[in-house]
């Protein structure tokens, strides 16, 4: 096998797939969350068409810009390594500019940080669903649960989703302290935010994904039943 196609190989390395102690298949975060309407999606598409964009091809290349600047910065609190042979030039550009608003918010933010873990994978055998912590660790003495995005603006879902990833932690005996959302921007436009997440605000969105868990597996099971 030639070097080429181990890289195109790995690249197309299929999603994760979840497994509880006896080997069931359980669906990830977010899949189950695919339940959810998102007219906020529909909308943005139908401007960029309005625009003469092809909205997947613009998906797939802002896709690969933000998942660039997603491993860049878990590379830089201990992560894994980036591979610099699976993006142009343009892109790493791009990614870079992006990262320097992690940068900064570190430098105004972070007296301390200790890596636990970062993409870990876990899985509920209590729910039955499995999902990947972006990072968990000691930040200015305290434990806490971060999640990064990298897109334009963040929304409701994806409060939805980090509740779920506390969930696993807890069920696993994880202390977590706090939670919040880093938004990494993919240019200067889209900015940087830093969301928070009180424990009330995580209660009720965790609330959310149960109730997302529970259409997903109603409508997994009317569809079986349906072939």
């Amino acid at each position: 096998m030639t070097n080429t196609d181990l890289i195109i190989k790995k690249r197309s390395k299929a999603h994760q797939r979840y497994r509880l102690a006896d080997g069931t298949i359980v669906p990830g975060v977010t899949t189950i969350l695919g339940v959810l309407n998102k007219p906020a999606l529909v909308k943005w598409a139908n401007n960029l068409g309005l625009q003469g964009i092809d909205s997947s091809a613009y998906v797939d290349e802002t896709a690969r810009i933000g998942t660039l600047a997603h491993e860049m910065v878990q590379e830089y609190l201990g992560g894994p390594e980036w591979d610099r042979s699976a993006y142009n030039h343009g892109q790493i550009d791009l990614a870079e500019n992006a990262v320097l608003s992690f940068y900064e918010w570190e430098r105004r933010n972070v007296s301390s940080f200790k890596t636990t873990f970062i993409e870990e994978q876990f899985v509920s055998e209590t729910n039955r669903y499995g999902g990947t912590v972006d990072w968990y660790g000691e930040l200015n003495g305290q434990l806490w649960l971060i999640d990064f995005k990298t897109c334009k603006a963040l929304y409701p879902e994806h409060t939805y989703q980090t509740a779920a990833y506390r969930a696993l932690l807890l069920e696993r005996g994880y202390r977590v302290d706090g939670v919040r959302i880093l938004r990494i921007g993919r240019s200067e436009d889209e900015g940087f935010d830093d969301k928070i997440i009180g424990r009330e605000e995580i209660e009720d969105a965790y609330r959310v994904f149960e109730s997302a868990l529970n259409l997903y597996r109603a409508k997994s099971s009317f569809e079986r039943r349906c072939k």
